[in-house]
């Protein structure tokens, strides 16, 4: 049996250990003095402390997150992310579905239960009256959507909508989403066709963790998610490795504690605070912002863009997966605003509150996605009510619309008919620029009795001078649209004017590639290598018309840039490049890029413009046989794409195989007969088949159909000449001149043809 230790051998052993550790430490002392320490031996495997690595982030859920972020998912329950996408049942269907009928271009339409179903009787893809039961909702205010299942694991959005507005604000009714467009079974636009498909339209951004797993040789989707709605993850990223962190599992160490295991931080607002410069009033954030990923995370669902890799919301930037538009006509007035529906990201990058440092959640609720402060309140939370919110400023009577700051500088426009959405580029009014240029302006949106002139008389009263704003490149850009003469001037100035928003300068750059000369290129030059992703990408867009040598010269740096769909834009750019004259590594650069490029365009391989891509790049590599295919097969997904038909004309005319050129316009014009563009090119084609009489009628209606492009009516003028119509050519220049102003190229040729007469 065991015994305690006496008092003085408890003594004993302690002065034997002191003895022996002052015997220790001098051994070391001599050992270091002499460098004769020797190494201490290994740890035998059974003795290591096993390092665990946390494996790749995979998603959990929301219900694993509500474990400790119930403020949050209580705050998120019931939000438009919540109720993005549902399934059809009584608790979620908000539309009439009791024998509710509705009308539209000769069809007639009826809502009805079937059992528990919900079911539409309408026409289908063949345009006869079909029978469907109703899957999922699509969003729930002020409109809701309903998908329907077809063959191939498809779900097509109805064109035909629940208003969910009160009774008293025109709502609680069915209506069309194209109420002005007739809209018929072989419509690209029809509900039943590629452009209302909800896989690669809609699902991206109404889900959470989306597969799109699209297989292009069956054309059929087996698309996938782990929640039917935007949930926490969505966001926030995969968070099994967060889990790892927060209960201190094996590996959780190796996290760096800032990321807490997530895959990106939204915390640029944390610490951050608005102080007022005291020179100009105006708030000024402490520290500066000097990231972005916020707003990138919002914006790879709220932008308009194209979506070229699959986004697994592991932190990468944006341009890692998504392309955002430029000022394209059509989506924004010259001027920047918005036009057709572009989804806030290009609108706020334009303003002066994105380069002050604001993020979307200083307005924004992130969780329930409502304002922080109702009304004014969002904009006092850092500029002064006595100088904003008050007469002096907006010199209307406070507390009336037009003293409210976002009817000033943030104007709503409706899209899906019912659905207003506001203007993210905080611009000051400037109605001057709507008499020079016709863009509109937020005054005469409310005023509408009154002309543009009036409003601008009224700001100068007011200020002593037309307010100006961050936003100057409205000229430019509108040169640009209207080809005047000093276009390339203002362009390069835009371009090389670094404060201006970097979608601004992007379009100026691509632009230029209509006016490419020593000192637009010198422009260009610069641009590809600006700070900014999107401006590079602008300029690679301006290089295609330039000799491969000369491309090549500029563009090969890109094939290495930061940004994957930079890298991938700038392989398609130089496809044509011969293998056989680069070095290694100029060859490995142009072949990695060049399969990102193949990546991007296969991953959307279910659109018919991501097959014209495929088909153009194979054919300047000169592969016809693959080239061919590509732009069959865009053909096949939609008879409607109008691209597919030009590049494969195209793509014939460079085969000498004009006969298969010919019998491919007309195929397209027997589905789009009011085509300008088909009717160009197959004039285009008559002529070199000399057959310039058919020609003349073609390219007269390409000027018809396209009174306003500048080179359809000179190529019809040309051809007038050449047919000995020389006074009818003058007639159209003439006219041509009369509404589109200043033309360099159709006043040349108006002094070529009456020199000739």
């Amino acid at each position: 049996m065991a015994r305690e230790p006496s008092q003085n051998q408890q003594h004993s052993h302690h002065w034997v250990r002191l003895a022996t550790a002052l015997m220790v430490v001098l051994f070391v002392a001599v050992a270091i003095w002499y460098g004769t320490l020797p190494e201490a031996p290994a740890e035998s495997p059974a003795q290591a402390t096993a390092v665990v690595s946390p494996g790749e982030p995979t998603f959990v859920g929301r219900t694993t997150c509500a474990g400790c972020h119930q403020e949050q998912v209580e705050s998120w329950t019931g939000s438009h992310h919540d109720l993005a996408m549902q399934p059809a049942n009584v608790g979620t269907v908000l539309g009439d579905f009791d024998q509710a009928t509705f009308e539209y271009n000769g069809i007639t339409s009826t809502f009805y239960r079937s059992g528990d179903r919900f079911m539409v009787r309408t026409d289908g893809p063949e345009g006869t009256l079909q029978d469907y039961p109703v899957l999922y909702t699509f969003g729930v205010t002020p409109l809701q959507q309903y998908l329907v299942e077809f063959p191939g694991g498809r779900l097509q959005a109805l064109n035909i909508a629940w208003d969910a507005r009160a009774v008293e604000n025109g709502g609680q009714r069915w209506f069309h989403l194209y109420p002005d467009a007739a809209i018929t079974h072989n419509d690209p636009l029809h509900w039943t066709g590629a452009q209302q498909n909800w896989n690669f339209m809609c699902a991206e951004c109404h889900s959470t963790q989306l597969d799109k797993n699209y297989d292009a040789s069956t054309r059929s989707y087996h698309t996938t998610w782990s929640e039917i709605d935007v949930s926490c993850e969505a966001c926030h990223g995969p968070a099994s490795n967060h889990l790892v962190w927060a209960k201190k599992e094996p590996g959780w160490e190796q996290l760096n504690n800032f990321s807490m295991g997530l895959t990106h931080m939204l915390n640029e607002r944390n610490g951050a605070t608005w102080q007022h410069d005291e020179n100009t009033g105006q708030p000024v954030r402490h520290p500066a912002r000097t990231t972005d990923t916020e707003i990138q995370v919002c914006a790879a669902c709220h932008s308009r863009r194209a979506q070229l890799f699959e986004d697994d919301r592991t932190g990468q930037p944006l341009m890692d997966s998504f392309l955002p538009s430029l000022l394209e006509p059509g989506n924004y007035h010259a001027d920047g605003q918005i036009d057709g529906e572009v989804y806030v990201y290009g609108s706020f990058t334009q303003s002066r509150m994105y380069q002050a440092g604001v993020t979307c959640s200083d307005c924004h609720n992130p969780h329930s996605l409502e304002l922080r402060v109702p009304g004014n309140g969002v904009c006092l939370q850092c500029h002064t009510a006595s100088s904003y919110d008050n007469e002096s400023h907006h010199f209307h009577e406070v507390g009336s619309a037009g003293a409210e700051c976002v009817d000033c500088h943030m104007p709503a426009k409706n899209f899906m008919v019912v659905d207003p959405r506001r203007d993210h580029s905080f611009r000051i009014p400037r109605p001057d620029e709507s008499v020079a240029l016709g863009t509109p302006n937020a005054c005469t949106n409310c005023h509408d009795d009154k002309p543009a002139q009036w409003a601008a008389d009224q700001l100068v009263s007011w200020y002593g001078e037309p307010p100006k704003g961050l936003q100057r490149f409205a000229d430019a850009i509108h040169a640009a649209r209207s080809g005047e003469a000093d276009a390339q001037y203002q362009l390069a100035a835009l371009l090389q004017e670094a404060g201006q928003p970097a979608i601004a300068r992007a379009t100026a750059a691509r632009e230029l590639r209509n006016w490419l000369n020593q000192d637009s290129l010198q422009a260009i030059s610069k641009a590809l290598e600006d700070k900014s992703p999107l401006v590079r990408y602008g300029a690679i867009t301006a290089l295609q018309p330039l000799p491969l040598e000369l491309r090549w010269q500029l563009a090969r740096p890109l094939l290495d840039d930061p940004e994957r769909v930079v890298r991938a834009l700038a392989a398609e750019a130089l496809a044509d490049v011969p293998r056989a004259d680069l070095t290694v590594s100029e060859r490995i650069a142009l072949s990695n890029a060049s399969d990102e490029y193949l990546e991007s365009q296969r991953n959307n391989a279910d659109t018919p413009s991501a097959n014209v891509n495929l088909g153009a790049f194979f054919a300047d590599r000169d592969e016809p046989v693959i080239a061919e295919r590509y732009f069959m097969e865009a053909l096949a997904l939609d008879a409607t794409w109008l691209p597919a038909y030009v590049n494969l004309a195209d793509f014939y005319r460079r085969q000498n195989r004009e006969q298969d050129g010919a019998q491919i316009l007309r195929q397209g014009l027997a589905h789009l007969p009011d085509s300008a563009d088909l009717n160009h090119s197959l004039g285009l084609l008559l002529v070199r088949q000399q057959r310039l009489t058919e020609a003349v009628t073609s390219l007269a209606r390409a000027a018809e159909l396209a009174p306003d492009n500048a080179r359809y009516q000179y190529v019809y003028a040309v051809a007038l000449h050449s047919a000995g119509q020389t006074a009818q050519a003058l007639t159209v220049i003439d006219e041509a001149l009369a509404r589109l102003g200043h033309v360099p190229s159709l006043r040349e040729l108006r002094w070529q043809l009456e020199a000739a007469r």
